[in-house]
């Protein structure tokens, strides 16, 4: 395979990861003179705020993500290509896709986060991560498909286990797919399976600090937290999992979970490149950079978003939140820093703006915060509701989502509830394709190595 992308006079810049801050960047580049290439192992942006939505059948996949090259339509000097960076050879201006090498002039790498497991590789392969539009997916079929075998299990035992949902992680998303799946016992599980008892079916939050929505006060973590036990939400604080053993969430201190839907949304980990040394990578594996977002010590090579750790801004010593509107706030200003680069000006340093933060637990629940004003109830769930729509891609997305809400909000219904399994076609292997492309990148390491 070859990345058939014709080298011409004018300079390339290669964006690694089409999320807030990549997309930002490369409309910023829109007649900067330079060829623009996105590289994203996925052909389309998705909005990860609403993710839990698909999880709970709340919305449809289609309506929170959008095609890069419709994004892109008729632009020039533009190129998309579907791939995943394997690694970096800064000596030779180069990387290894899963398609074939590329050289660039510039690169900056703005593939966000993966899920983080904490080295634990039982819980890695047993619990069910929700990053992805895709991975969302796959927990709506296990949540409906579990239901569905609850009204037909042979033993009590199991009936427990498919009746139990616990989710490790008491930040934004978890609190959030807790609040959504709390209201579906409450309105969906009596009105499409009433042969089951929805008292049985017991959603448990568990975090191991002693609060709920760390980035934000106490007083809105305390909210929140109010609001799912009134929910009926088991909230457990002060606990860490531990293990997954026989269909069980295993804590330290001993307690058991029996359940077949464990949910992992605990923390995040930057995405690994290869070929970067040790000393460039910081705390959850992102990559060190600059006041201008510059990888340290390198020219040409760049990060921002969650992938990045910049600790040049005297506000955040330690490096900012993984939130989306670092990502865009970097996109913007490095596309222009790109520019007076070429030029020979001087680079503009970056200031993270506070605009707040936000979560929803329910309807009519939410906790928001800007600056000093704290909002907690119905009118942080209307400016929750606001914010979101405004940042969804797509006209059509942005009607289709608004009516999805408003239906579900006069109803009390999501009508979404389909257990679709994927189909491998035929002419396209994807696991096998993975498989052959999973080393690619470790040559270049090598020859990188020897050349510097």
């Amino acid at each position: 395979m070859s990345v058939n992308i014709e080298k011409t006079d004018k300079k390339r810049i290669v964006i690694v990861g089409g999320g807030f801050g990549g997309l930002k960047l490369a409309n910023k580049l829109r007649k900067s003179g330079m060829q623009v290439v996105l590289v994203d192992k996925n052909n389309y942006h998705q909005f990860p705020p609403l993710i839990y939505q698909i999880a709970s059948s709340g919305i449809e996949p289609s309506s929170i993500s959008f095609p890069f090259r419709k994004i892109f339509r008729r632009r020039k000097d533009f190129y998309f290509r579907m791939a995943e960076v394997r690694a970096i050879c800064p000596a030779r201006n180069m990387i290894q896709t899963s398609i074939g090498k590329m050289t660039y002039d510039y690169i900056v790498f703005a593939a966000g986060t993966t899920t983080n497991f904490f080295g634990n590789t039982r819980i890695e392969e047993e619990a069910m991560p929700m990053k992805t539009v895709s991975e969302a997916m796959g927990l709506r079929n296990a949540l409906l498909g579990n239901l569905e075998r609850s009204a037909t299990c042979a033993t009590e035992q199991e009936r427990r286990e498919l009746l139990n949902i616990v989710i490790v992680g008491g930040g934004a998303t978890g609190v959030e797919i807790a609040g959504v799946l709390s209201e579906m016992k409450r309105y969906v599980l009596p009105a499409d399976y009433p042969d089951i008892d929805s008292s049985e079916l017991h959603i448990y939050l568990i975090e191991a600090a002693g609060r709920l929505l760390s980035g934000l006060s106490e007083e809105s973590s305390q909210a929140a937290e109010n609001f799912l036990r009134n929910m009926g939400v088991n909230v457990l604080l002060h606990r860490k999992v531990v293990d997954f053993q026989d269909h069980k969430v295993i804590l330290e201190d001993g307690m058991e979970i029996p359940t077949r839907t464990f949910i992992w949304v605990s923390g995040v980990r930057a995405q690994s490149i290869k070929g970067f040394p040790e000393s460039a990578l910081g705390r959850g594996g992102r990559i060190k950079v600059d006041a201008y977002n510059r990888v340290e010590g390198m020219e040409n090579i760049f990060a921002i978003g969650d992938q990045c750790l910049q600790t040049a801004d005297k506000n955040y010593p330690y490096g900012h939140p993984q939130l989306a509107q670092v990502a865009i706030q970097q996109g913007e200003l490095l596309a222009e820093n790109l520019r007076r680069m070429e030029k020979g000006k001087r680079l503009k340093p970056f200031r993270y703006r506070n605009l707040g933060s936000m979560a929803t637990v329910g309807r009519n629940r939410a906790v928001a915060e800007f600056k000093k004003v704290k909002l907690q109830g119905w009118i942080a769930w209307l400016l929750w509701l606001v914010v979101h729509l405004r940042s969804i891609l797509g006209i059509r997305n942005k009607v289709v989502v608004m009516l999805n809400w408003l239906w579900n909000y006069l109803t009390y219904d999501q009508s979404l509830r389909m257990i679709v399994y994927a189909r491998k076609a035929k002419e396209v292997k994807d696991r096998e394709y993975r498989e052959a492309t999973t080393h690619l990148g470790e040559d270049l390491v090598a020859d990188c190595e020897k050349k510097q």
